[in-house]
């Protein structure tokens, strides 16, 4: 067995998964390296945060610097200098984010760089192979998402029909030698389409099962609800990934429900906006307020710019002035946030106290604890 699941808590699971670039601890956090980066950082900073496996877009790096250049350097751990687990996602989002410029029928999708107009066609074996061939430890089926609100029940149904076709090729083109395929449950925003979608795909065997097509603008009560839906049709047994998902409420809430992996853009995305995440909520750097105020983003937490003390106001000051650095203290702290928050969550399943620890987090970010008084607070470090 690849995963195992180690403690329960209720629906939520600590576990633990084996990879060929060492074993990730789950519920965990992914931090988003698209283009074979974590924006604004270098791995080794992203490793002291605690990350424990990376996700790469195969879409993007296959247009841009192409998939033989990558395998010639050695693969994605020798190309980015990363040592830990790496997962690559297909491309199927951009197949929601990216509609105006991609093509699809039932042999796969044809997408139009946005670089330099090229066209590139990728097959569900393609896909499994140029994933392979970057050296990805976990690998994503091709699959069709649609967004909400932009698909009726006929073309959601040939989506959902399209998936698992796309999915059973995939699982075909498993490269095996210690890769991981997972699969994906699409259904689009409907509990019977969410239920028939992830008893199909986990009908095919795969190493994990990923739960795609969801935080793509609907409201949030009803996407818990599909991610229960799904999460519940699934097996105890294999891990589960909620594809694009990046705020410290949205992922305790997921945790709750069994979910365990997570990845998403919006650490480094708020980053570069001056924000910064606390267990007391986003702190706005740009604002006023701030100018003046000396003390740490928080007090307690481990990241370089926290440890080193620089101030909010020095930090105000650098992304008002368009200083990189801003962006680069301000990522590595807010990825070391969002892991930090998953292996808190963790210690709670594993001493049975989930609920507990989710119910005073969530009142902190409610109450906007004054974060010079977060090491009082159920996030401390």
């Amino acid at each position: 067995m690849t995963f195992v699941v180690e403690a329960v808590c209720g629906l939520a699971r600590a576990g633990n998964l084996t990879t060929r670039h060492g074993e990730i601890r789950t519920p965990v956090f992914m931090p988003v390296g698209t283009h074979a980066n974590v924006k604004a950082c270098i791995p080794a900073e992203i490793r002291d945060a605690g990350a424990q496996v990376l996700l790469c877009n195969s879409y993007h790096l296959a247009l841009r610097p192409g998939v033989d250049l990558i395998r010639k350097a050695g693969g994605l751990h020798s190309f980015m200098g990363w040592n830990g687990a790496i997962l690559t996602d297909s491309g199927g989002y951009q197949l929601v984010s990216l509609a105006g410029i991609s093509r699809i029928n039932d042999d796969g999708a044809e997408f139009v760089s946005p670089y330099d107009g090229s066209r590139l066609f990728i097959t569900p074996a393609d896909a499994i192979s140029n994933q392979a061939n970057l050296g990805a430890d976990i690998i994503m089926v091709l699959d069709q998402p649609t967004g909400y609100g932009g698909a009726d029940s006929t073309v959601q149904k040939a989506a959902d029909a399209r998936t698992i076709k796309w999915a059973k090729a995939c699982r075909e083109a498993h490269p095996g030698n210690g890769h991981l395929v997972f699969g994906i449950a699409q259904g689009g925003f409907d509990r019977g389409g969410r239920q028939s979608s992830a008893a199909a795909i986990a009908d095919l065997d795969f190493d994990g099962v990923a739960i795609g097509g969801l935080a793509l603008g609907e409201p949030v009560d009803l996407m818990m609800d599909l991610a229960k839906t799904t999460a519940a049709a699934l097996p105890d047994y294999l891990p589960r990934y909620f594809m694009g998902l990046g705020t410290t409420a949205e992922l305790l809430r997921m945790v709750a429900i069994g979910i365990d992996m997570f990845d998403c853009v919006v650490p480094t995305r708020l980053a570069r906006h001056g924000v910064a995440m606390t267990a007391g909520g986003n702190l706005s750097l740009r604002q006023a307020r701030y100018r003046e105020d000396l003390a740490p983003i928080e007090e307690g937490c481990e990241c370089p710019g926290c440890q080193i003390r620089f101030s909010r106001a020095y930090l105000r000051h650098l992304h008002v002035a368009r200083e990189l650095l801003a962006d680069r203290i301000l990522s590595v702290h807010n990825v070391t946030h969002l892991i930090h928050v998953m292996q808190l969550a963790r210690n709670a399943i594993i001493e049975g106290e989930l609920d507990r620890f989710i119910g005073k987090a969530l009142a902190g970010i409610t109450a906007g604890i004054d974060t010079k008084e977060a090491h009082s607070s159920p996030l401390s470090w």
